[in-house]
């Protein structure tokens, strides 16, 4: 207890030696209207289907659901609010997300919270900034609120609330980062190139064959992987052999593989961020671009996706799925196209014919990252 409670003493000095900087004049650098950048601020979406089991919506907490849960007595507002128990004296409880934001920006974090030494800050803003915390809500709740403002090159910063060591339940509603929000991603279904290149995509990962693994290693194909992260979670080391070729990628395809234009921009939001922070946790690197299912999506597809780190939300102009050989658009694949395969047990022959296709065209594989950033 004494350690504890020596190391709360020492975080209380630490934070009154911060100074928290003040509001600018204007919105930023990047201007724009002032939104809330949170992900499921008020805990009230619904976990996508295929989502992992006691998952929260857009949030991830440390101790997982045996500490943390959705609540649906005395929220704040709405109907539900977060209510974390630490597990263990070792625990704090965090709860935290990643949150896309602009350069050279000034933020505004707050939440609502109730409970004992309550925390609530940013990590990575390019600028140190203490948290906002509190001793005791004494039973109610109380708002927490800092600011911060980005570094030149922060394009992402990590959100968090926590309460402390062997204080015991709080519980978090309302949480908000308000600022104007990043620009919308930019809708592809090609890759503008004069180089002779192609680009292989392979969505969703239900059926990995090694016949098809076999094929993209004998012959050194750079694949852009979009599996949904239950496959994914499955079996990652499948994932990372077919992606070890240089030029490789894992990019998200979503939770739940459904329409995402006929979900509001927050549940889009959940489905999109939710999928980039899964493959993160399983391959290390942060997707960068989306591919829709069904390549359904709309205005807010585009806002969702830059709020999640997103530059890129990509198509495709030609199909070799399941024995197909569909090109989208007069004669041969041309350099810049971008071509759809599934991850099923008839790749191993979908490969080979839009390979044999490609250099019917003059045209090479290539990474597609590094032609889209």
């Amino acid at each position: 207890m004494s350690t504890r409670l020596s190391a709360l003493a020492a975080s209380v000095a630490l934070l009154t030696a911060f100074t928290v900087p003040a509001a600018s004049a204007s919105a930023g650098a990047g201007g724009g209207a002032t939104v809330n950048l949170v992900t499921n601020p008020g805990f009230e979406l619904p976990s996508p289907n295929l989502a992992d089991w006691g998952s929260i919506p857009g949030w991830s907490c440390t101790g997982g659901p045996a500490e943390a849960a959705v609540t649906t007595t005395a929220a704040h507002s709405g109907t539900s609010a977060l209510t974390v128990t630490p597990a263990n004296d070792d625990s704090t409880g965090e709860c935290a997300q990643t949150v896309a934001v602009q350069p050279d920006t000034t933020y505004t974090a707050s939440a609502w919270v109730r409970g004992n030494f309550v925390h609530l800050g940013a990590t990575g803003t390019g600028r140190d900034v203490a948290p906002a915390w509190t001793e005791t809500t004494s039973g109610g709740w109380q708002q927490l609120t800092t600011r911060f403002t980005t570094g030149p090159n922060t394009r992402s910063i990590r959100l968090y609330v926590h309460g402390w060591y062997q204080q015991g339940p709080f519980s978090v509603d309302d949480v908000r980062v308000d600022g104007p929000a990043p620009a919308p991603a930019v809708a592809a279904g090609s890759i503008p190139t004069t180089d002779k290149v192609v680009f292989f995509t392979v969505d969703d990962g239900w059926q990995r064959t090694p016949e098809a693994e076999r094929f993209i290693a004998d012959h050194h194909l750079p694949i852009t992987a979009f599996p949904l992260p239950m496959p994914a979670g499955i079996d990652p080391e499948f994932f990372k052999r077919v992606t070890s070729v240089p030029g490789s990628s894992v990019q998200d395809h979503s939770v739940s593989h459904s329409d995402l234009s006929k979900l509001p921009l927050e549940q889009q939001q959940v489905e999109i961020c939710d999928a980039r922070d899964a493959l993160t946790r399983l391959f290390g690197t942060a997707p960068v671009v989306f591919r829709p299912p069904s390549f359904s999506w709309n205005a807010d597809t585009l806002q969702a996706a830059a709020n999640c780190g997103i530059r890129t939300v990509l198509t495709a102009d030609a199909d070799f799925s399941w024995g197909a050989s569909n090109i989208w658009h007069p004669g041969p694949l041309q350099p810049g196209d971008v071509v759809l395969m599934h991850w099923t047990d008839t790749l191993a022959t979908d490969l080979p014919r839009a390979l044999a296709a490609a250099d019917a065209a003059g045209l090479k594989p290539a990474g597609l990252v590094e032609y889209l950033h």
